[in-house]
């Protein structure tokens, strides 16, 4: 038993090389190439200044926390349930 006849390939040689194939195959490639050109032209690219600290919070260094650290309510300005 032959799985690949001649036939059959003879057959599947006229369905890939017909006019109507190679046609559609042609126009889903332009497609795609223009979606990804159009996608690639659309991107925002990242900031960079997004990954940097501000000059001014960089400029005044390290914040000193003077007090005990435990706020009251009353200092927070929050009424007890």
């Amino acid at each position: 038993m032959v799985i690949f006849s001649k036939e059959i390939v003879a057959l599947l040689l006229q369905v890939v090389t017909s006019w109507q194939v190679i046609a559609v195959t042609l126009a889903v490639l332009i497609y795609m190439s223009l979606v990804s050109y159009v996608a690639r032209t659309r991107h925002r690219p990242r900031s960079i200044s997004r990954n940097k600290p501000k000059k001014k919070e960089a400029a005044a260094g390290p914040e000193e926390v003077t007090g005990s650290g435990s706020d009251t309510n009353e200092e927070l300005g929050l009424e007890e349930a």
